[in-house]
C-alpha cells in the first residue's frame, strides 16, 4: 500500500510517503512560507524523491488536529481534493496520537501535549494496547496545571510516559517538580510527525476507519479566533 501523509497542524509540519510501512520520502516544513504556497510544491518534490506519482497513492492520511485553524484547513482541503479526484480513501489522524506513537519503551500510559499558547496545552492521555493507542477521555485545550492533575488522577499510580514537541510548556509549572521527584521527564518528540501519521492511518484503514472526501473534517478542539471575537466570548477547555 502506498500512503501519502500530511501534517499541517502548526509551523512544524511535514509530508511523508510510505510503501508497505517503508518510508520512501519525507519533507519538513522548515521555511517561513505559508502552507498555501509551500504544500503543493513540497508534495511534488516528495513524490519525485519517492519515484511515484499522485495517482499511484492508495491511501491519504492527514493530521486532523488539534492545531492552527488556518494551517489545518490547508492540509485538509488539499487531501479532500486529492481523495475526490482520485477516488481514494482518507484517514484523519490525531496529531497527539501520532506523538504518542513515537514512544517505543514499555509503559502503559502516554501523555502527549503541544503548546496551544495562551497558557494552555493541546493534550491527551493514551493507553497502549496491541493495536497502538486508545484515547482515554477526550483531547482538550487545557491549562498545564489542570492537565497534570488530570493525568496523575487517571494514572492512579500506573507507569507514565510524557512526550511533547514543547516540553517546557508543562515542565515550567511548579507542580511538575513532583513528577521530577518520581524520576519522570518529558521526551522531546521528533517534529517529523507525518511518517507516524501514515502508519497509524494504515492500521485505522484496516480496521474500517477510513472516510471519503465529504466526511473528512478537522478536530480543532478550540474555536478559531474569528468565531470567538465575533461572539465576544472567551474559549473554554473541554
Amino acid at each position: 500500500m502506498l500512503v501519502l501523509a500530511l501534517d499541517t497542524c502548526d509551523a512544524r509540519g511535514s509530508i511523508a510517503i510510505l510503501r508497505d510501512g517503508v518510508l520512501l520520502a519525507s519533507l519538513r516544513h522548515d521555511v517561513p512560507q505559508d502552507y498555501s504556497s509551500w504544500l503543493l510544491p513540497a508534495t511534488d518534490r516528495a513524490l519525485s524523491a519517492a519515484q511515484v506519482h499522485l495517482p499511484d497513492v492508495d491511501l491519504f492520511a492527514v493530521a486532523a488536529g488539534p492545531g492552527s485553524f488556518t494551517a489545518l484547513r490547508v492540509g485538509l482541503t488539499t487531501v479532500k481534493a486529492w481523495a475526490e479526484v482520485y477516488g481514494r480513501p482518507v484517514v484523519p489522524v490525531s496529531r497527539l496520537e501520532a506523538l504518542a506513537g513515537q514512544i517505543e519503551q514499555p509503559g502503559e500510559l502516554v501523555a502527549a501535549f503541544v503548546d496551544a499558547r495562551r497558557d494552555q496545552l493541546y493534550a491527551g492521555l493514551f493507553q497502549r494496547n496491541a493495536a497502538g493507542f486508545t484515547l482515554l477521555g477526550e483531547e482538550s485545550v487545557i491549562a498545564p496545571e489542570d492537565f497534570l492533575a488530570n493525568v496523575v488522577n487517571q494514572a492512579d499510580g500506573r507507569s507514565m510516559t510524557w512526550i511533547s514537541l514543547d516540553p517546557p510548556a508543562l515542565t515550567r509549572i511548579p507542580a511538575w517538580s513532583g513528577r521530577v521527584a518520581l524520576g519522570e521527564s518529558v521526551i522531546t518528540a521528533d517534529p517529523l510527525v507525518a511518517p507516524a501519521i501514515a502508519r497509524i492511518a494504515v492500521r485505522k484503514a484496516a480496521a474500517g476507519h477510513a472516510v471519503d472526501a465529504l466526511a473528512l473534517d478537522a478536530n480543532y478542539i478550540r474555536r478559531c479566533d474569528a468565531e470567538l471575537f465575533a461572539k465576544g466570548k472567551s474559549f473554554h477547555a473541554k
